[in-house]
Parts: C-alpha cells; sequence; structure tokens
C-alpha cells in the first residue's frame, strides 16, 4: 500500500480511502487539487492506492483471462483480486466499506454519498477489461455501485466520482459548513438556478427577487425554482418528492 500524497499530522482518524487498481498513478488525480487537495495536505482525509497486478504469482504479473463460456476480452482473476482485497483489510482492519464501481450496480445517490462520508472511509475496486470474477464480489460481499447508464474504460474514473463526492462533506474541506445544504439531491429536488455579477449581461438580468434584499422572498422563489427544475427533467425524483411531502 502506498500513499497518494504527503499529509500532515492531523488530530483524530482522518477519512480514509483506499483504491484497488491496476493503474495506481491515476490518483489523486483531480482529488489532488482545489479544496480537495488542500485537505488532503493537511491530513483530513487520507488517499492510498493499491496496485493489483503487484500480487500477481507469475512473471508476467498476469491478472486476467479469458471469460468461461467464451466471449470478447478478459476477466481479471478472483484469486488475484483477493489477495489485494485481503491485503487492504489487514492494514485497515477491515473497518472500511468495500466497494466496485460497476455499470450493473446501484445507481450512486447522495444519501448513500452521505452515509460513506460520515463513515471511517471507503476501499473502492477498480476494475479493468471485461470486470471482476463474480465469485470475488460474491466471497467478500463486495457493494456494486453504479455513477451512471454508460461504460467507461475503467473503474478509476468512477472511483474519483465516488470519491470526490465524498470528501466534499467532510467536515472543514468546504469553505462553509452550510455550502452544500441547498446543492442538488440534498433535499430530494435539483438546485435552483444561479446568478452573479454583472446584474445585466447581453441583455439578459438577474431576476429582481434576488436584488431585492429580502430573504424570506428569496428562499420562496429558490424552493419555487427548484420544484420547477426538478418536475420537468427528473420526474423520477419528483414523483418521490411529492411522495415525501405528503
Amino acid at each position: 500500500m502506498s500513499d497518494g500524497a504527503t499529509s500532515k499530522a492531523h488530530s483524530g482518524s482522518p477519512w480514509q480511502a483506499v483504491a484497488l487498481t491496476l493503474f495506481p498513478d491515476m490518483f489523486p488525480g483531480s482529488l489532488g487539487q482545489s479544496l480537495a487537495g488542500q485537505a488532503l495536505e493537511d491530513g483530513r482525509w487520507t488517499l492510498e492506492t493499491v496496485d493489483i497486478r503487484g500480487f500477481a504469482r507469475d512473471k508476467h504479473r498476469t491478472v486476467d483471462d479469458t471469460p468461461c463460456g467464451g466471449g470478447a476480452g478478459m476477466v481479471m482473476r478472483p484469486d488475484i483480486v483477493d489477495l489485494a482485497i485481503r491485503d487492504v483489510q489487514d492494514k485497515t482492519g477491515g473497518k472500511l466499506p468495500l466497494i466496485y464501481m460497476t455499470p450493473r450496480g446501484r445507481p450512486l445517490t447522495q444519501n448513500r454519498v452521505r452515509e460513506l462520508a460520515f463513515g471511517p472511509g471507503v476501499a473502492v475496486l477498480c476494475g479493468r477489461y471485461e470486470g471482476v470474477d463474480q465469485r470475488v464480489l460474491d466471497a467478500h460481499d463486495v457493494e456494486e455501485i453504479s455513477i451512471g447508464d454508460y461504460v467507461l474504460s475503467g473503474g478509476e474514473v468512477a472511483a474519483l466520482v465516488l470519491m470526490d463526492a465524498c470528501v466534499r462533506l467532510i467536515p472543514g474541506v468546504m469553505g462553509s459548513g452550510r455550502s452544500h445544504e441547498e446543492e442538488s439531491f440534498e433535499e430530494g429536488l435539483l438546485e435552483y438556478p444561479l446568478y452573479t455579477r454583472p446584474t445585466e449581461w447581453q441583455g439578459r438580468t438577474v431576476p429582481e427577487v434576488l436584488l431585492s434584499g429580502h430573504h424570506g422572498n428569496i428562499r420562496a422563489w429558490r424552493r419555487e425554482q427548484a420544484e420547477a427544475v426538478t418536475k420537468d427533467r427528473r420526474p423520477d425524483l419528483w414523483k418521490a418528492y411529492k411522495a415525501a411531502s405528503e
């Protein structure tokens, strides 16, 4: 296990992220920048990588084989992946939820992100080729999560998405403790439209209510806009929101 970045001493136990991957150099990627990168440097969270290929037993460091039953592509071997998983569990005390990023997983939600962010951290298995042998996923009761109905070249980008969503909720990472409370999905709604200066741009103006200084009216307008955009763009969310409200 190798450090994804150098971090300073931090009081308590920082949120811990571990990536099991064939391409450890893909981390920390974007998470080494901006607020997440500063929080990583400050020790508010840690990032480590486990190179799955390091557990291969032959001189060619083979981690995959042809799929049983035929078909295109290759499948990551259960024995090699199992060794990598056990290494992580031994070094973390088995306290981290183990997640496999895959299009067939349950969709990632803000509620699940919040649960993970408020826990000890997460260990993310990044697949490659056609995927990972099902037996090792079953053996370790791995949670399968999808970030959308599309296919990527590997799980590393999806892992970065999951980690980013969690890290920004860690106390002290974002500039304001309230900055995420009105974002999309926090209350089951998409976020309302945002505006800033200049108040007039290319003949388009900022809605007058936002310049009124009347906080009650502003809150009401934002709620109205959030409901409207959710109803229009995400009828599934709107249906769930209305059911919860009733």
